[in-house]
């Protein structure tokens, strides 16, 4: 089973982009979110992969450039009526932490904003998703990495990195895909001045 994809940037197309390693390509289909945030073709790209198997479409595999983005998807694909596409379709609205903070509020009608997930289904996600964990946030308002209303979450490095990165003057679009690429070199531990950095240095590539 594959569980993580380097290689070059081949193609990006509009669900799904190519990988080329070492000579072999493969087909990772991704949320709209993910895509935007790839590097240009060309490049070399990383993405955290979960293979699955569908009778009519056969073998399928799907990219995300965190592994909480991952974790998410696994859970949201486990829910009854959310398939792969309507997973990503959240994610593409609600980033793992944002959709951890809304099953908390349960805001419904945020998770309802995704592409083809309708009022009841958006219920069922926040219903279900209560008390699971995601990495180091829990879809529960009294679980770790999320507050309660009355006090918002504590900034994100990812959220901090983009910030500082805005008020040097990069557009967000560049400032956010460079903070991606540096946690993927880093890790998601990495503490805030050595993404902002490494963030600096993929702006400089």
């Amino acid at each position: 089973m594959i569980g993580r994809l380097r290689g070059v940037l081949a193609e990006v197309e509009a669900d799904h982009c190519l990988i080329d390693c070492s000579g072999v390509g493969y087909v990772v289909f991704c949320g709209a979110r993910t895509l935007q945030r790839l590097p240009a073709p060309g490049d070399e790209a990383t993405l955290q992969i979960e293979s699955t198997f569908n009778a009519e479409s056969g073998p399928r595999l799907y990219g995300f450039l965190t592994r909480d983005e991952r974790r998410a998807f696994l859970t949201l694909n486990g829910i009854q009526g959310v398939g792969p596409k309507a997973a990503l379709s959240v994610l593409d609205v609600l980033p793992p932490g944002e959709l951890a903070a809304a099953v908390a509020r349960e805001d419904k009608a945020a998770v309802a904003r995704a592409n083809g997930v309708g009022p009841k289904l958006a219920l069922r996600i926040v219903t279900e998703l209560k008390g699971k964990p995601l990495g180091d946030a829990s879809f529960t308002p009294s679980g770790p990495g999320v507050q309660s209303d009355l006090a918002p979450p504590a900034p994100s490095v990812t959220g901090e990195a983009v910030s500082a990165l805005l008020g040097l003057g990069v557009a967000e679009v560049n400032a956010r895909r460079a903070v991606d690429q540096a946690l993927i070199r880093l890790g998601d531990e990495a503490d805030l001045s050595a993404v902002i950095r490494a963030a600096l240095q993929e702006l400089g590539r």
